[in-house]
């Protein structure tokens, strides 16, 4: 029982951090500032916020790996903001089908993840070197959001009839 409940802690952490993000980017939106500022900030911060699970790889105390865990589930929830950008670039038209897309990719990474964590234990005996591949996973993601997302606008499809 105390093991289920210490195990729910990160995901209580979560659920709350899906909610911060998203009262920081509407925070954001009332102050002004561009959407592009308040749809990347929580995703940005919580990919690189996320990444501090690597921390869990230098601590076997109980206490420090559900705090780590938590903060990094937290994290995971505000980057889970990237959903808003379907709803704000989508072709009004396609807003459906951008969804599945945008689903299937992230089902995607969650079919390749656990496999290529598989190969790294199956080869190291360790989470080490998972938990690192996850977090360089976040940075990346992180990056992308900073270099390859530009202002996110609706994307207006021409009717060429």
């Amino acid at each position: 029982m105390q093991t289920g409940f210490a195990a729910s802690i990160p995901y209580i952490g979560a659920l709350f951090g899906g909610i911060v993000g998203g009262i920081i980017s509407d925070t954001l939106l009332k102050k002004g500032k561009s959407l592009a500022i308040a749809r990347k900030t929580p995703i940005i911060t919580g990919f690189l916020l996320s990444s501090t699970i690597v921390l869990a790889n230098f601590t076997s105390n109980i206490f420090l790996l559900i705090l780590i865990m938590s903060i990094a589930f937290f994290a995971k929830g505000l980057a889970g903001l990237t959903w808003s950008l379907v709803g704000d670039m989508a072709p009004k038209e396609l807003i459906g089908l951008t969804g599945g897309i945008f689903n299937t990719i992230g089902n995607i990474a969650g079919i390749v993840t656990p496999l290529v964590i598989g190969f790294i234990l199956a080869k190291t005996n360790s989470f080490s070197g998972a938990l690192i591949f996850v977090a360089s996973v976040l940075f990346v993601g992180a990056l992308s959001y900073i270099f390859i997302v530009n202002k996110p606008e609706r994307i207006i499809l021409i009717d060429k009839n």
